[in-house]
């Protein structure tokens, strides 16, 4: 596991990389666990200034965790084994969220699920133009987890909403018009940003000789339709201006919408709206209370099977249809689990 993450030292940054470039740089628990525990040695090295994380390899900064390894663990019948990773990564989450040093992410391609996780909740998301994003989890049958309950309804213009109910990637433009991303820089100029950085006093002017204004993006240019339309008060309304809209970005919202899982989706909406009003530790509690409900039902792994397993992009989810969810079921997956809520 050792050279799947490293840790360096240069001047006065502790570099962290993502290295297993194979895999898109995805996440596992000894990779979750040993992050933490060099962030947590560095908070005391009065030598070391502030943090840069990158991803190795130059098509992903980090594409979220191992769910393949999470699909055959619950095939072996030991899902209460999967609750502590994601016990350590939403912590893991929170540390990053409170770390009182600059924590600077450089984003070069995909990141997605658990890559936004270890990345949009530090103080710097610098992004190139080959970056991805995405939370793409109801199109597994899960839900925007790693703090997604907190940063995706703080959005501008409902773009969190968006995000999270279409499980739809932003480009760079959009990244940054929704700050996911706080710069905006060309991939050519990482090798020199990267030098800067080691010896930086102050980050902001580190990066400034670098950045760029990109273009505008698809959401920009549709986010009166975004914000009318995901500022509905249910799905189903939702889905109803995206149909009224009759245009081409609408219409493929909305069908991305009605192919999710009909579960994970409402789970999320429900997410959003509790997520606004709470704190971010508040946030990470109910991601755990969730994650641990959906660990005992189907759609996650259905999900992971049709895109993963057999690759065959038909999961058959339970129910299929959005006014086929139970309230009562719903509901549940807001209550506190039979562990206890996440000790934050």
């Amino acid at each position: 596991m050792s050279d799947e993450i490293l840790f360096e030292v240069r001047g006065k940054a502790g570099f962290v990389t993502l290295n297993r470039p194979q895999a898109l740089n995805a996440l596992t628990h000894a990779k979750v666990k040993a992050l933490a525990d060099q962030l947590q040695r560095w908070v005391g090295d009065p030598s070391v200034a502030h943090i840069v994380i990158k991803g190795a390899g130059g098509k992903a900064f980090c594409a979220g965790g191992d769910i393949r390894s999470i699909y055959d663990t619950r095939m072996a019948g030991d899902v209460e084994s999967l609750k502590p990773f994601f016990r350590d990564e939403y912590t893991l989450n929170a540390t990053i969220k409170a770390y009182p040093k600059p924590y600077i992410a450089l984003i070069n391609g995909i990141v997605m699920g658990g890559g936004v996780g270890v990345s949009v909740h530090g103080s710097h998301r610098i992004g190139t133009e080959k970056t991805l994003f995405s939370m793409p989890e109801t199109a597994i049958g899960f839900f925007p987890d790693v703090g997604g309950t907190y940063f995706l309804p703080r959005m501008p213009k409902k773009m969190g909403i968006y995000c999270a109910l279409s499980a739809s990637r932003l480009k760079q433009a959009d990244a940054l018009a929704s700050g996911v991303l706080t710069h905006a820089v060309s991939e050519d100029s990482l090798p020199d940003l990267e030098t800067s950085l080691e010896t930086a006093n102050d980050i902001g002017a580190a990066l400034r000789p670098y950045l760029v204004a990109p273009e505008t993006g698809v959401l920009q240019r549709n986010e009166a339709l975004v914000e009318h339309a995901f500022s509905a008060s249910s799905v189903t309304e939702i889905l109803n201006r995206l149909d009224a809209a009759d245009e081409e970005f609408s219409c493929k919202t909305a069908d991305a919408i009605r192919q999710k899982s009909p579960t994970s989706v409402l789970i999320a909406f429900e997410q959003m709206r509790r997520g606004a009003q709470l704190s971010f530790n508040e946030c990470m509690k109910l991601e755990y209370r969730i994650v641990s409900r959906i660990l005992h039902g189907d759609d996650f792994f259905e999900g992971i099977r049709a895109v993963v397993v057999d690759k065959d992009q038909a999961p058959k989810w339970t129910p299929n249809q959005l006014g086929q969810v139970d309230s009562a079921s719903l509901a549940s997956y807001f209550e506190e689990p039979s562990d206890g809520d996440l000790p934050l």
